[in-house]
């Protein structure tokens, strides 16, 4: 039976947390159900395209609501701003629905008690571990906010993660809680990959894009937790290990989500622009800032191999983005690519080092015939176990088996 079923999502912008939300959107759209969104802030210039072409509605509420306090009080702010999105589905929602999708802040969950509305929540990390090590006064700040997390993620009808390695931080993190999260892989919207796209990088990039070239991407937001800076200095070790004839065929892109009110992604962008000339790779390197989905879509058809360079991520979608597209991927050997990508046969799984990365990118290089065989065993790993079609069936499956409450 189809449902009216409301997305709360924080800000939507870009990344893994808003692509996972907008193709759980899509999914259930595609099952018949009725879908809206309301978030807190949705900046057309920085969203994905679905999120403005119409195919849900999206309603922004709370934007009034500071981002923080003096520099300080994040986490705060966006519990507010969630808490009263919250109340106003209650009181002016624009439907009445049957069940609440929500994610990454819990806290508004109790409030939904009011309408008898039952909730899913999509635990993509725990909160409180996202959040910096800090003073004994920023301790004493998190506590109450901590305890508000376990207790509100308690209260969902449904708990859902995107990983094995997420479900078993979640059961060490919070400790109370006697449910056990199911596992939902996130998946790509394979229909937007198999379209032709149109972008304006190739005259942006040149000649670079010219047949006889090797490149690698990295897709990551200028965070410093992404660890980009790696692909970097890989990037220079790696010049050690090749011909000068494959060094000049070697180029890396990095195309970061970024986000002019962030201060880490305009700090970091001038970062590593700035070690990409200490490590004298500068012309090897082009940086772009939150490409387009097109653009996106012609960087994974046109590279030769991902890195991802994150540690300990939760899941990771671009791995998967790249495993569609036939790319081999070099991957941190933990966290969630660990359960997507096979080491040496979609790809490397690396120790978090130049030296590791590197060499893995070496061979690579030095063989574009085993770089397109992992990219190839990628995209088969792909259509066995994180399809569309399966992410689709599995998350209608918990959405027609949630009852409404008496």
């Amino acid at each position: 039976m189809p449902k009216n079923i409301l997305f709360l999502h924080p800000d939507l912008g870009i990344g893994g947390a808003e692509r996972l939300v907008v193709d759980a959107a899509l999914a259930l759209i595609a099952k018949g159900h009725v879908v809206n969104f309301v978030t807190t802030h949705h900046d057309l210039s920085h969203c994905f395209e679905e999120t403005k072409n119409g195919s849900f509605p999206v309603t922004v509420v709370g934007d009034w609501i500071p981002r923080n306090i003096f520099g300080k009080f994040y986490a705060l702010c966006a519990y507010l701003k969630m808490i009263y999105a919250a109340f106003y589905i209650i009181c002016f929602g624009p439907i009445q629905p049957d069940l609440i999708f929500c994610d990454i802040v819990s806290a508004c969950i109790p409030v939904f008690w009011l309408s008898r509305c039952r909730v899913i929540y999509y635990c993509h990390f725990p909160d409180q571990l996202l959040s910096k090590p800090g003073s004994k006064l920023k301790s004493l700040y998190r506590a109450p906010l901590n305890w508000l997390e376990e207790i509100t993620t308690a209260s969902a009808d449904i708990i859902l993660v995107n990983s094995e390695f997420t479900r078993n931080v979640f059961k060490d993190t919070f400790k109370s809680i006697q449910k056990t999260p199911a596992i939902l892989y996130p998946s790509i919207n394979t229909d937007f990959f198999k379209r032709d796209c149109s972008s304006s990088l190739k005259d942006i990039l040149g000649d670079d894009f010219e047949s006889d070239r090797f490149i690698f991407l990295s897709i990551n937001r200028y965070e410093r937790k992404k660890n980009i800076l790696l692909a970097i200095t890989a990037l220079s070790l790696l010049k050690t290990k090749l011909s000068e004839k494959d060094w000049d065929r070697v180029y890396l892109i990095i195309a970061g989500g970024y986000d002019n009110r962030v201060i880490e992604n305009l700090e970091y962008y001038e970062e590593l622009k700035e070690k990409s000339i200490k490590y004298e790779v500068q012309n090897k390197v082009y940086f772009l800032k939150s490409p387009s989905d097109d653009d996106k879509l012609y960087l994974l058809q046109q590279c030769d191999c991902l890195l991802y360079t994150p540690s300990n991520e939760h899941f990771g979608i671009v791995p998967l983005e790249a495993m569609y597209s036939q790319k081999a991927v070099i991957a941190v050997n933990n966290g969630g690519p660990v359960e997507t990508v096979v080491d040496g046969e979609t790809g490397f799984l690396c120790e978090a080092s130049e030296e590791s990365f590197s060499s893995a990118m070496a061979v690579c290089v030095k063989d574009i015939n085993v770089t397109r065989s992992l990219g190839m065993a990628g995209r088969k790993r792909f259509e066995e176990k994180f399809s569309f079609a399966a992410f689709q069936n599995n998350l209608n499956e918990i959405v027609q088996n949630i009852t409404p409450l008496e």
